[in-house]
């Protein structure tokens, strides 16, 4: 009778542990399903961070016209010169420096800084509204005004941009690009802060500008060949470029610790199965 009951126990106990080791494993199982989940969902196509996916195997016509515009607060190097090299004395009242306006517009070590109405003070020609202007459109005015006024017959106007500067904010920090051609495009800002990371939304990557006194916030998509259309696509000086975190990255950082956390688990499972079976064990005797 004994025997028959010590038997019955031991079959008790392993039914317990049957049982046990089974839920164990359904339950292990399911958190691996919803570990792949987790995965699959964190997972990043080339569709999703490719850049101009629908340019034209052709290609599209260069816009010409993208060129920086003259913004309040620019600093400008502007210098005159006589093209034959006969009228090198005439040229010299345009290249003072230090001169001060009564507007602010100062000319600063060796640039005009573009005041808060959009003028500098040139020296003779007075006042000028320069906001609006290209580079080249400011010398062409500046070289028309020196040749119908009478002051050179044959002036040669150079003008420059002084403090092209845009700037990058993202996940990984801030930079400062100096620009020393004084042209930028969006895709040339990303390329000069070294790209974006996989985990960038690009359907969301803002510049902001100041227009007309306004802080102005547009989104460019670099997937997208629209960009090229988008009036924010020829980058002004301090423009700001920022960037958003893709929920994928918190996903997959998460995931990276999903190893340790089935272990745990595991472990946690074998230790309740085995204290189980241990006090079946004693109970059944």
């Amino acid at each position: 009778m004994s025997k028959l009951l010590c038997t019955f126990a031991r079959l008790k106990s392993y039914k317990i542990i049957k049982s046990t080791i089974m839920y164990k494993s359904k339950l292990i199982l399911l958190c691996s399903l919803v570990a792949v989940a987790f995965i699959t969902s964190s997972c990043v196509t080339a569709r999703q961070i490719r850049y101009l996916q629908d340019m034209p195997k052709g290609g599209l016509p260069l816009n010409k016209e993208l060129e920086a515009t003259i913004c309040p607060y620019d600093e400008l190097r502007i210098r005159v010169y006589s093209n034959g090299g006969d009228e090198d004395e005439l040229v010299k009242p345009f290249n003072v420096m230090g001169t001060i306006s009564a507007n602010s517009a100062t000319n600063y070590g060796y640039g005009y800084l573009v005041d808060v109405n959009g003028n500098i003070q040139f020296p003779i020609l007075g006042d000028l509204h320069v906001v609006g202007l290209t580079r080249l459109q400011l010398q062409d005015t500046i070289r028309t005004r020196l040749q119908t006024e009478g002051y050179i017959n044959n002036p040669l106007v150079v003008v420059r941009f002084m403090n092209f500067k845009v700037f990058i904010l993202s996940s990984t920090g801030g930079r400062v690009l100096n620009i020393s051609n004084e042209r930028c495009t969006f895709l040339e800002a990303l390329a000069m802060s070294g790209g974006l990371s996989l985990y960038t939304r690009r359907d969301k990557i803002g510049v902001m500008r100041d227009v007309n006194g306004k802080r102005v916030i547009h989104y460019l998509d670099p997937r997208s060949t629209a960009i090229f259309d988008d009036e924010f696509f020829m980058l002004q000086q301090n423009d700001i470029i920022f960037t958003e975190i893709n929920a994928r990255r918190y996903i997959t950082e998460a995931y990276s610790n999903w190893s340790l956390l089935l272990s745990a688990v595991s472990s946690v499972l074998t230790a309740i199965g085995l204290w189980t079976a241990i006090s079946s064990k004693v109970t059944g005797k």
